[in-house]
């Protein structure tokens, strides 16, 4: 098996062969991942060496002391955190040779076209079809709130392939190609001025079934692989003691003591042990994934991610007074992703809106947590066994 010295040697070998000083990025993380390093708990040959999801730390820290480039995880966050567990656990072999690795090495960006108009927090009631035809699926309907679609070259897609039987059985998992014709792309303007996040209407785009992933009918199976893992990705990532959004606000607390009042102090401090709490339950989160793939748990992560960064934001504002109304810019853009603590509080404070929302809403995340986490019985659901086709709308 693995061990951290054969790892550390690995380690130096990629370094040595591909010193970071003289090589070109892109070939030097190309060199990485095919060393087995990039991920070193996935299978030989698809980045990694079959070892311990722990020991990934080891090869980090020798990569960063040695000054080597990262794959910029915050701008390809959707397809490390969610593309590539997906694929892993179900992709054929074929499918995981091509897509893996341009995906890690951040050649190619993917987004998610899961929510709809009318399939949000009910995300099993989606609408968007996919009709067979001879090797292809010819897919129509409408995503929305899909981020980085307008930069993406590949998005995991469900749709609906069986309109016939209850909800949750007629959904397949596919890989849809975002430049075929067919695809368009609408920015969707957001409370903080940006389009961070996009319309996305598919019309007649034709998939080929080899880029299906899992069997036909059994996508929201696969999509729980997918969720499970965006939900951890959003409120279990890895921070430093005061890292994210008490950071700031922490800063502000020591620098400006004019602005202190008690009634501040305590919810400060209240707000700054939960943080704590919360990074500390998030990095024993991570330990638990060495052993398997993550469970529901996740969700219980990603519900106080959102309440904490709301609360943590509101302060931010009320202690900073007049000038936690300021904005520093209204210019329509189109980011490549989200700077929580790069930009003013003002910004944080309308951005953090959206977190009780993405990634699953607090209300259904609650449900998770009290039926699939605590045990609790399971709300009356009168759709369960009617037929997709059959249910109001």
């Amino acid at each position: 098996m693995t061990d951290a010295a054969e790892l550390t040697h690995r380690t130096a070998e990629l370094l040595a062969a591909h010193p970071p000083a003289t090589t070109d990025r892109a070939d030097f993380l190309k060199a990485r991942f095919d060393a087995g390093l990039a991920w070193v708990h996935y299978p030989e040959g698809l980045g990694g060496l079959g070892a311990p999801r722990t020991l990934q730390a080891v090869v980090d820290a020798e990569l960063e002391a040695a000054g080597a480039p990262d794959n910029d995880p915050r701008r390809i966050g959707i397809g490390l955190g969610m593309a590539a567990p997906t694929i892993l656990r179900y992709g054929t072999e074929e499918q995981k040779q091509r897509f893996l690795r341009p995906l890690w090495t951040g050649d190619e960006v993917w987004c998610q076209l899961f929510s709809e108009p009318g399939a949000g927090s009910d995300l099993a009631a989606l609408g968007t079809r996919a009709v067979r035809e001879d090797e292809h699926w010819v897919v129509n309907g409408q995503k929305v709130w899909t981020s980085s679609a307008h930069l993406a070259r590949w998005a995991i897609l469900i749709a609906r392939t069986d309109p016939d039987v209850p909800k949750h059985a007629g959904i397949t998992y596919f890989i849809c190609d975002m430049t075929d014709p067919g695809v368009e792309v609408r920015p969707l303007r957001q409370i903080t001025g940006e389009a961070e996040f996009n319309e996305v209407f598919l019309t007649d785009v034709r998939i080929p079934d080899s880029r299906r992933l899992g069997e036909v009918g059994d996508g929201w199976r696969v999509a729980q692989t997918t969720l499970n893992n965006e939900r951890v990705a959003i409120g279990g990532m890895r921070l430093p003691r005061e890292g994210g959004m008490i950071g700031p606000v922490s800063k502000t607390w020591r620098e400006r003591p004019e602005l202190r009042t008690h009634d501040l102090h305590q919810r400060l401090l209240k707000l700054w042990v939960e943080a704590e709490v919360a990074r500390l339950t998030g990095e024993r989160l991570r330990q638990q994934l060495t052993v398997g793939q993550p469970g529901p748990e996740g969700a219980g992560m990603k519900l106080a991610f959102a309440r904490l960064n709301q609360e943590i934001s509101g302060l931010e504002v009320e202690l900073l007074g007049e000038a936690g109304l300021l904005y520093d810019e209204w210019t329509m853009r189109r980011p490549e992703l989200v700077d929580f603590t790069g930009r003013e509080a003002g910004y944080r404070y309308l951005r953090a809106k959206g977190n009780s929302i993405e990634g699953g809403t607090s209300e259904v995340l609650l449900n998770i947590v009290a039926e699939r986490v605590l045990g609790l019985p399971a709300e009356p659901r009168t759709d369960k066994d009617v037929a997709w086709k059959d249910l109001a709308r």
